[in-house]
């Protein structure tokens, strides 16, 4: 055997040993991750606190009846015909994939368990899910796919349908996570996060279907675990838009911050973090006590806000 042939050779195990030592991190990690959902409030969508009369986790694994749940993560809600509904992620531990899982309430208090909504081939999380000229509309994260793909309520709530893709999974960034869409001065924007280089992308389009072009200051965060991957539902407050972030340092899932969104248009874009510290983080009780990673903030009538949160534990190894 040649010299050159040998230190290919060498070359090839390492990165095979690497790869499955990294595979089996990320299982370890998976199997003590425990992430329930609920409830904070606050005066704007950045100063959030748990809610007062609201006994958190509104919603746990031990509430998914359709399927053997290891998690559920993720939770966007939206309000249709007097009643609220919640999306989330359902980590389903025989297909050890996630898939999209359904609750309802009256209240935003006491939740029920509706069944799972959407599954696929791949992995689903991050159901981003919006109305739109009287239609319901979701774009979950769909990592395995290459794309970002959006789905249409066919009927709502218990169906969903592929309508359209609106980036192809030949682009250059893919794959690309936790997808953020917000509709600015009657043009589309989409916020995203090239994993692999810690990048945050956007994407702008005149329509909701597209066509998707990625916009001239993009990447507008490069190289950054702290503020390049989305972590909740882009909202208007008081004149300006908000974004949130998930940070994953010291690890994943630890915190979110917020950023106010200065300027947004078709050739422009900058914004500011919001001072004070995070969103939301890492709690005193037991069901948030290691991080929390998603934030859906919904205006109320009465002004304040009420948003749909996760949080993090982690289960004691077998």
């Amino acid at each position: 055997m040649s010299l050159t042939i040998l230190l290919l050779f060498i070359c090839a195990t390492s990165l095979f040993v690497y790869r499955i030592k990294r595979h089996r991190r990320r299982v370890l990690r998976r199997n003590r991750e425990n992430w329930s959902i609920g409830i904070y409030d606050g005066p704007t969508p950045f100063t959030l606190h748990p809610k007062e009369g609201v006994i958190n986790p509104i919603m746990t694994a031990e509430d998914v009846t359709d399927v053997k749940a290891r998690f559920v993560a993720d939770p966007f809600m939206i309000e249709h015909d007097n009643e609220f509904h919640l999306f989330f992620e359902v980590l389903n531990s025989s297909r050890n994939k996630g898939e999209i899982g359904h609750a309802r309430s009256s209240d935003m208090k006491r939740w029920t368990y509706n069944s799972i909504v959407l599954r696929e081939w791949y992995h689903l999380s991050y159901p981003y899910v919006f109305s739109h000229d009287g239609s319901l509309f979701m774009i979950p994260e769909c990592l395995k796919s290459k794309e970002i793909r959006l789905y249409k309520a066919d009927p709502f709530p218990v169906r969903w349908r592929h309508a359209a893709t609106l980036v192809k999974g030949k682009n250059r960034f893919a794959p690309l996570s936790d997808p953020s869409i917000i509709q600015h001065n009657g043009r589309w924007y989409l916020f995203v996060n090239a994993r692999k280089l810690n990048n945050l992308h956007l994407f702008s389009s005149d329509t909701l279907f597209g066509p998707w072009k990625e916009h001239p200051k993009s990447p507008i965060i490069t190289a950054s675990l702290n503020y390049s991957r989305p972590g909740g539902r882009i909202v208007s407050h008081e004149g300006s838009l908000y974004r949130f972030c998930q940070d994953g340092v010291p690890h994943y899932g630890s915190k979110v911050w917020a950023f106010r969104i200065t300027e947004l248009s078709a050739l422009s874009f900058s914004e500011e973090i919001i001072s004070g510290g995070p969103v939301v983080e890492a709690g005193s009780e037991g069901w948030n006590c290691m991080g929390m990673h998603t934030v859906d903030p919904h205006r109320q009538k009465n002004g304040h806000w009420i948003a749909i949160v996760d949080g993090l534990e982690h289960r004691n190894p077998a």
